[in-house]
């Protein structure tokens, strides 16, 4: 079943509350995936740079990890540590190498997401022990999307949990089930991606990841899924300045967003949304089916 949120701040005075504003919309859709959760939040970056966020197990030693990269990276990255996961922001020169030496040196750890804005967390639990572990209510930015997670065509895992990084901060989260994701993997496979679990929507960010070292848009990308991708689903994707949503053809998944002069705002239901400032005045609306939206920070 699984929930999603989303929201997308055009007003900045609201970004120190992101944190807080999408942590309640996500601990809202508990009862639609209280298996596992997790989030996706864009903050600030800084130029020339990259942040990785990694995932270990509990207490993994990410201090030692971040000397341990200091020649590699030209200089000891700068360390942010949550629980399981910790951020390290390295040169965008240096990008390559530190991942090498993570691969080589740190078998352990997986890299779950990288770009200048973008900070992916994820673990096995109710949402509001996940968003609590990660003091996500804390967390500011200008866009967050989010995922609680009812699994049922593979195992509870964290690898398993969404987000699913797509690209340079991009990533995606999913509601319903693809019925042709084995084949597609195994298509994929071939063309020389790579995926860590049995998860069809690891697949969906795959075959977006894919279309657009093709050369797609991320909204060519996405409309060539309404083709290739059989099932049913809804999508919300971040990217570094904005955020998108698409409903297959059908849309048999629920789905409501709401638009003010202060936010965008996404949620499988409605009650996702009815915390959020000023929603009495919202223009609240069904997204349609095989439409992509999109809204975005230089627009």
């Amino acid at each position: 079943m699984c929930g999603i949120v989303g929201i997308f701040l055009k007003d900045p005075k609201l970004e120190p509350q992101l944190g807080q504003m999408l942590a309640s919309m996500l601990c809202v859709m508990t009862d639609r995936g209280p298996d596992s959760a997790g989030f996706a939040v864009y903050g600030n970056g800084k130029a020339d740079h990259v942040k990785l966020s990694l995932r270990a197990v509990e207490g993994y030693d990410f201090a030692a990890l971040a000397d341990g990269l200091s020649t590699t990276a030209g200089g000891k990255p700068a360390l942010s540590v949550r629980s399981t996961h910790a951020v390290i922001e390295v040169p965008a020169a240096k990008e390559a190498d530190v991942r090498a030496a993570l691969a080589a040196q740190y078998p352990d750890v997986a890299v779950v997401g990288a770009g200048s804005r973008m900070e992916i967390f994820k673990e096995v639990g109710l949402p509001k022990n996940v968003a609590a572990r990660f003091d996500l209510a804390k967390m500011s930015g200008t866009h967050g999307i989010g995922h609680t997670r009812m699994a049922t065509e593979s195992a509870v895992t964290t690898a398993g949990a969404h987000p699913f990084s797509t690209g340079v901060d991009q990533c995606l989260v999913h509601n319903g089930s693809l019925s042709n994701h084995n084949d597609l993997r195994r298509n994929l496979t071939r063309e020389g991606l790579t995926f860590a679990t049995q998860n069809d929507s690891e697949v969906a960010a795959a075959y977006l990841t894919w279309r657009m070292q093709q050369g797609a848009s991320l909204g060519e990308a996405l409309k060539a899924g309404l083709d290739d991708l059989d099932g049913f689903f809804t999508f919300v994707v971040g990217t570094e300045s904005g955020f998108g949503v698409l409903r297959d053809p059908i849309a048999c998944k629920p789905a409501v967003m709401a638009e003010t002069d202060q936010y965008v705002a996404f949620g499988s239901e409605y009650r996702a949304l009815v915390d959020l400032p000023g929603i009495e005045n919202a223009k609240v609306f069904e997204p349609e089916p095989a439409t992509v939206y999109f809204w975005d920070r230089a627009a």
